[in-house]
């Protein structure tokens, strides 16, 4: 009975890495993945607040799924959502400043973030909270990679730094993939990669 418990455990924390990546795979949160992904310092910002508005809201929504009439669950999903999303906010104003300014609007934006909600409605609501939590850190974790992985693509070709310290001197920038458009152009071949892999282990 513990190693299903464990199984089951560690299945949910994976999934939200390989399987389910929001980004890669279930293409969720892809607005303030755009937005912030230009430096790997604001990619991890913004993991980090999504992982713990994740976390936070996937317990207490498993905790309170009895009590919650059905006709307002929504609105109620979005209440506990935007109390975390309102610590994680005042904790970056507080500790670090220059982030949340970096990071601007799109932390508030994390209470409609369609992935938080998603798991909200389609995980919390119908799990116990242990496996609640696994969902909640695997998500938070393969959100955060994948900002990872387009910042560090785009800071380096389109700044020639990695976490806003030169790496190469006298690199030549590719300076639009540190554009709007580069942004859109790096998720793209990303997820058209991404999508290769998952076809071709059919």
């Amino acid at each position: 009975m513990a190693d299903k418990k464990n199984d089951r455990a560690f299945a949910e924390l994976i999934k939200g890495i390989v399987r389910d990546n929001p980004t890669f795979v279930l293409a969720l949160g892809l607005c303030p993945t755009l937005a912030v992904s230009v430096s790997m310092t604001n990619g991890l910002g913004m993991g980090i607040a999504a992982t713990f508005v994740l976390l936070g809201s996937n317990i207490i929504i498993s905790l309170i799924k009895k009590f919650i009439p059905p006709e307002i669950r929504i609105p109620c999903y979005i209440v506990v959502i935007a109390t975390f999303v309102t610590i994680a906010e005042m904790a970056l104003k507080a500790y670090s400043p220059a982030l949340d300014r970096a990071l601007g609007i799109y932390v508030p934006l994390i209470v409609v973030n369609c992935m938080v909600l998603g798991r909200a409605e389609a995980f919390a609501s119908k799990n116990p909270v242990f496996y609640s939590i696994m969902d909640g850190i695997g998500m938070g974790i393969g959100f955060t990679l994948a900002l990872l992985l387009i910042s560090g693509i785009r800071e380096f070709l389109g700044f020639g730094k990695i976490f806003n310290f030169l790496v190469i001197k006298g690199f030549d920038p590719v300076r639009m993939i540190g554009l709007p458009s580069g942004a859109l152009l790096v998720i793209g071949l990303l997820l058209g990669f991404f999508n290769l892999l998952k076809n071709h282990n059919k």
